[in-house]
């Protein structure tokens, strides 16, 4: 069977996108919803021709019946048990239709497990919802997943929002996967930022088979539809609930073009300081941070995948979670961390970076200036580590406890520091000062081999494997 033309408009509304995919007839599956109604579904079938896509329409809202059905999971709005639900779906569909109509039809099973707003108001609103499904007939599966968050503030406006997001996500499944960017641009259509955050999403399977998910993240925070995304170092992305509940957070915020010794020495220090401070009791979890406007900066106004994924790679050697973020502002990434944890926060920086935390136009915004902005950042136990800098040319660190801001703020930093706030670090190693991240790039790029003594041997490895940051292979 011929495959039917895929809808022509780029800005089909939500019922379009529904009824295109009930009216293409490889299309048939099945939707398993748990929480928040059945609204996903709800929409196949007010748009018509339900009954050529729909083969089951589940919703296993009991804790008891969906563990029969699901197997028996801790927490329901979870990956896990969304995971499960796709898995015995699709398996499901196959096992009973594959043998009667597999050779021109292409299934699917669409999943969520939502936890909307209740009626107590008290629970968080968010949700997973995920496609597994064939991009044609006897196809082996490919998958997508996201999680969002539901920002309305009434329950029935939360569970249309969800129905829209899941159109637009089967849609994108059936007529978008031969182009995930345009895809992940497209999850929103129908909705705004207001309403709704997506901030994780992984494809996988064999249409995606060549897709990068730490590309994917970045498209994310790049097109607005969160404010943060997160990786770990074998690439895998993650969802910042999951990685930061109850736990504190340690940050290195940085260019990492490429990460450097003194990067690694850094955190180092600062998360044996941060443990010692919240108790061998509760693991830190340490990221290192790149912002939206340090990559933004290189590429001359537009992202450089390829310089992004250089340092991804770079920061993966040395073993180190990803947190891409849109929040130049400090305050505004603790504010962030804040959603998920009520435990410690920390941030790490040079003491170089300390003219920059203390200069006021970065305020400028706030009705409360500087103070306003340091009253978010400092509030509920957050505090800042500062690792010596050894400005080229002098002999003098520059540190937490010899630097000084402008007069009017002396006072406001001598407060910080006396209340903890802002605290040097110490046990660093003194050999590491002179390196510094442009010089390295620079010898990189200058097939200077005196590169190497700057980074640790991982890295130096998967640069020279690589041939990132302008290494030419063969060079040494």
């Amino acid at each position: 069977m011929p495959a039917p033309a895929r809808p022509s408009s780029d800005k089909l509304d939500t019922h379009q996108k529904a009824l295109a995919v009930n009216l293409d007839p490889r299309r048939y599956g099945t939707f398993a919803e748990i929480g928040a109604g059945q609204e996903v579904v709800r929409w196949f079938f007010r748009v018509g021709a339900a009954a050529g896509t729909i083969a089951k329409s589940i919703s296993a809202y009991d804790m008891a019946v969906s563990d029969a059905i699901y197997g028996r999971t801790q927490r329901y709005v979870h990956r896990q048990r969304l995971e499960s639900m796709l898995k015995y779906e699709h398996q499901l569909n196959l096992e009973r239709l594959r043998d009667a109509r597999g050779d021109t039809t292409a299934f699917f099973a669409f999943a969520d497990t939502v936890a909307a707003k209740s009626y107590k108001g008290t629970s968080e609103s968010h949700g997973w919802l995920g496609v597994r499904f064939q991009a044609h007939p006897r196809d082996d599966d490919s998958q997508i997943i996201i999680h969002v968050r539901m920002l309305d503030t009434e329950n029935a406006l939360q569970q249309e929002a969800l129905g829209v997001v899941g159109v637009n996500l089967i849609y994108g499944a059936c007529f978008m996967h031969h182009d995930p960017e345009r895809l992940v641009e497209s999850l929103l259509d129908g909705l705004t930022t207001a309403r709704v955050e997506i901030d994780m999403i992984e494809f996988s399977g064999i249409e995606f088979r060549h897709v990068d998910n730490r590309v994917m993240a970045l498209r994310l925070v790049q097109l607005g539809l969160c404010g943060a995304a997160m990786f770990a170092a074998k690439g895998e992305v993650l969802q910042p609930s999951e990685v930061f509940y109850k736990r504190p957070v340690l940050v290195e915020r940085g260019s990492f073009l490429p990460v450097t010794r003194v990067h690694i020495d850094m955190i180092r220090c600062a998360r044996e300081a941060f443990q010692k401070a919240v108790g061998d009791d509760q693991p830190v979890v340490d990221m290192m941070e790149i912002t939206m406007r340090n990559l933004l900066e290189t590429g001359q106004g537009a992202v450089d995948y390829r310089d992004f994924l250089a340092r991804a790679d770079v920061l993966a050697a040395a073993g180190k979670t990803v947190l891409i973020s849109d929040y130049s502002e400090y305050f505004r990434l603790t504010n962030y961390l804040r959603r998920y944890t009520q435990q410690s926060i920390a941030i790490v920086l040079g003491a170089n970076s300390l003219p920059a935390l203390f200069d006021e136009k970065y305020y400028a915004d706030l009705d409360g200036g500087i103070l306003e902005g340091f009253g978010r950042l400092f509030k509920k136990d957050t505090r800042v580590y500062v690792y010596p800098y050894l400005e080229p040319g002098k002999q003098e660190l520059v540190t937490a406890a010899n630097f000084a801001p402008a007069r009017e703020l002396s006072h406001l930093y001598g407060y910080l520091r006396e209340r903890g706030g802002i605290e040097a670090l110490e046990g660093y190693d003194k050999d590491l000062l002179n390196i510094f991240t442009p010089d390295v790039l620079r010898k990189i790029r200058k097939d200077d081999p005196d590169w190497e003594r700057g980074v640790i041997p991982e890295v130096a490895a998967v640069i020279k494997k690589r041939g990132l940051f302008g290494y030419k292979r063969g060079a040494e």
